[in-house]
């Protein structure tokens, strides 16, 4: 996907009454067998585009970068990625196995626009170029977290 986008996301009652040391959203089964990006996570600014400064206020919270592999170039089934593994294997996991990616969001979680019992966390996935950097159809993964801690 070009951009994520969740709205109304229900906010623990611990997260509402600010009484939180620390917040973090973490990224499920993120892929990385295409381009390399950065992912730019945003709170409370379902407007955000690329031309958003990156900033508490204007609700960035944080991002993460991912190192794409662009493509398979071995035999046939070598980007295969099993879907079971052997609990007893002591091999490291296969090379493309998806990652999981944390993203510290505590004082952008902190901030007045945040206030309230919903949230909107929105995603843009932006790839270098030598001229410009672009929002590409490269973020993919299999679900969010937002975690808190007293």
């Amino acid at each position: 996907m070009d951009r994520f986008q969740a709205e109304n996301v229900s906010l623990q009652r611990v997260v509402i009454a600010r009484e939180f040391t620390r917040a973090d959203i973490v990224f499920y089964g993120v892929e990385h067998k295409g381009d390399s990006f950065e992912a730019l996570v945003f709170l409370n600014a379902p407007e955000a585009t690329l031309d958003t400064p990156l900033e508490v206020d204007e609700g960035f919270a944080g991002s993460f970068v991912v190192f794409g592999h662009a493509g398979c170039f071995g035999d046939k089934g070598h980007c295969h990625v099993p879907s079971h593994r052997d609990p007893f294997d002591s091999r490291p996991p296969h090379g493309l196995t998806p990652q999981t990616k944390m993203v510290e969001v505590t004082d952008a979680l902190k901030h007045p626009r945040c206030a309230g019992d919903t949230l909107t966390i929105t995603v843009l996935p932006v790839v270098p170029d030598r001229e410009q950097a672009t929002q590409a159809d490269v973020l993919f993964f299999t679900g969010l977290r937002l975690l808190s801690y007293r």
